[in-house]
């Protein structure tokens, strides 16, 4: 029992792999069919679910998702995480450049955060690079400090998280929380697991069940007071824009926007820069030979100037909402102002009309 869980689930993935082939039940995949479930010493099966965010590993939301897992008892919880905040990140992966990957102590659970975005911590989880199991029952995206509606769906990384285990074949989940300057508070997040609990539930029985409908990810937005919910709404995803308004700032003040001032990266983010620095150095000296014989005027209008003179200027990007022409009720954004729980299917393929039916009867029917 003082066995770390994560150790004992790698245990009994060797132990099971040392079976006879001919015990071993086995899917179209070529794997056991236990596949996000881990075997415990009572013989029944206790899922995999994987937890990510866009915030890090010390996002209050995070935090009390996790407590409530880990306490219910019923599952193996495995975190990935990025290292710094990632809220804006969009879908976005690291390609061609080394990652960083770190273990963090959580209290019943297998944590670790990693210097990249939460694409790329659901894409590695679910690789089998990072753990032993093909893949989770379900992955879990939040809690996300702030509304995912409207055209978020292309920035916000919490959503990313979530679809790209649905482009890796896992049902997955968002939430997001939406939050009100000088009203909400941290509190609030344990009230946001409470009522997103039932929701996660539903999914889990389903997904064993093998009734719970794919193609699709569930959006979950919750009001900024989630215990004085009215319901869950069945909506859809609004066109209600986001707009960034860019100031610029003086340079005594761009120290907080440095990338090693503000985030402390680990070591493998600093000797990747490190090596970035070097390539573009490497470059800049064999340019300048192949120059040498070479006359560079810089433009018409400035062909008398023997040297160009480079200028730095700093520019910060706040966030601005625009509200949304027409009043539908049946809009994420709208339900979640009037005070429901949204649950929006994303899908897949938006012009798969049979998935989205499918998944809008059984929020219906399941919620």
């Amino acid at each position: 029992n003082s066995l770390p869980p994560g150790l004992v689930s790698n245990l009994q993935q060797v132990l099971l792999s040392r079976k006879n082939p001919a015990e071993v039940e086995e899917d179209n995949s070529g794997r056991p069919s236990s596949s996000g479930n881990e075997e415990t010493d009572g013989g029944a099966s206790k899922p995999i679910i994987l937890v990510t965010n866009s915030e890090g590993i010390e996002s209050p939301g995070l935090s009390c998702l996790v407590d409530s897992l880990v306490r219910e008892g019923a599952y193996d919880v495995f975190i990935v995480v990025p290292q710094s905040d990632k809220t804006m990140a969009g879908h976005s992966l690291t390609l061609r450049e080394t990652v960083e990957v770190a273990s963090v102590e959580v209290n019943g659970a297998v944590a670790f955060e990693i210097s990249g975005s939460p694409a790329d911590c659901v894409s590695l989880a679910l690789s089998g690079a990072l753990f032993s199991w093909s893949k989770p029952l379900l992955v879990i995206s939040g809690v996300n400090k702030g509304s995912s509606c409207g055209s978020h769906i292309f920035h916000s990384g919490v959503i990313a998280g979530a679809r790209e285990a649905l482009l890796n074949g896992v049902p997955s989940i968002s939430i997001s929380q939406n939050w009100v300057k000088d009203e909400s508070l941290e509190s609030d997040f344990k009230d946001a697991v409470a009522v997103s609990s039932p929701i996660i539930t539903a999914v889990v029985r389903d997904i064993r069940n093998g009734v719970f409908p794919q193609g699709f990810f569930l959006d979950v937005e919750l009001p900024c007071s989630p215990l004085s919910n009215k319901g869950i709404k069945v909506t859809k995803r609004s066109f209600r824009r986001y707009s960034v308004n860019w100031q610029a700032i003086s340079s005594k003040r761009n120290q907080s926007a440095s990338r090693f001032a503000a985030g402390q990266p680990g070591i493998g983010m600093q000797f990747a820069q490190l090596s970035r620095d070097a390539s573009a150095a490497g470059a800049a000296r064999r340019f300048a030979t192949q120059k040498k014989d070479v006359e560079v005027v810089e433009s018409v209008g400035a062909a008398s100037k023997s040297e160009f003179k480079r200028t730095v200027k700093y520019y910060r990007a706040e966030e601005q909402e625009e509200e949304e022409e027409g009043d539908e009720e049946d809009l994420d954004f709208r339900a979640v102002e009037n005070g429901f729980i949204s649950v929006s299917p994303v899908l897949q393929r938006e012009d798969d009309s049979e998935t989205g039916n499918a998944a809008s009867k059984w929020i219906s029917s399941a919620l």
